[in-house]
């Protein structure tokens, strides 16, 4: 059975910057979690960031795989550059997906480290630009297939797919 990375702020756990989460009810995800297919992960914390913590956006609408070469920032809202502990909780949450044979993740949209169709442009406006986050551009970088909350039907026929070994 293959186990699927779940941004932990979908599981309900209170782990985003303003010490809140984003619970999910849709029923992929809670038949993955009857079936212990998840690993909760939270890229920020794991990057040694606290809970709660100034909002984080990626500069001049850069993306994360810009962070990751070095050619963008991200950075708070007090003007902290963060970068390192979004690439820090990057490179770990792929080294343990590496090492349990994860292929998939389902992620939270808009995130400057899970975003997987959209970012924010770094205004701290709301102004939302079509990038990948940090974690789901290094994600994709080592061929794990990145999803957002909005996509469980898609993420759960691929999982079928991988399972059934249509893909390699």
């Amino acid at each position: 059975m293959l186990l699927v990375l779940v941004s932990s702020c979908l599981l309900g756990e209170p782990v985003r910057y303003n010490g809140g989460a984003k619970k999910c009810e849709d029923e992929v995800l809670q038949r993955w979690f009857c079936e212990r297919r998840i690993v909760p992960v939270c890229p920020e914390l794991a990057g040694g960031m606290p809970v709660p913590r100034p909002p984080a956006e990626i500069a001049n609408g850069g993306s994360g795989m810009e962070v990751l070469d070095g050619t963008a920032k991200v950075m708070d809202e007090t003007g902290c550059d963060v970068s390192a502990n979004f690439v820090t909780g990057a490179e770990k949450i792929v080294e343990s997906a590496i090492s349990m044979g994860i292929r998939l993740a389902v992620m939270k949209e808009g995130s400057p480290s899970c975003g997987t169709g959209y970012t924010y442009d770094g205004t701290f406006t709301g102004v939302k630009v079509p990038n990948f986050g940090v974690t789901a551009a290094k994600l994709r970088q080592a061929c794990i297939y990145v999803f957002s909350e909005t996509q469980f039907a898609e993420a759960d026929s691929l999982l079928n797919q991988l399972e059934m070994g249509a893909l390699t």
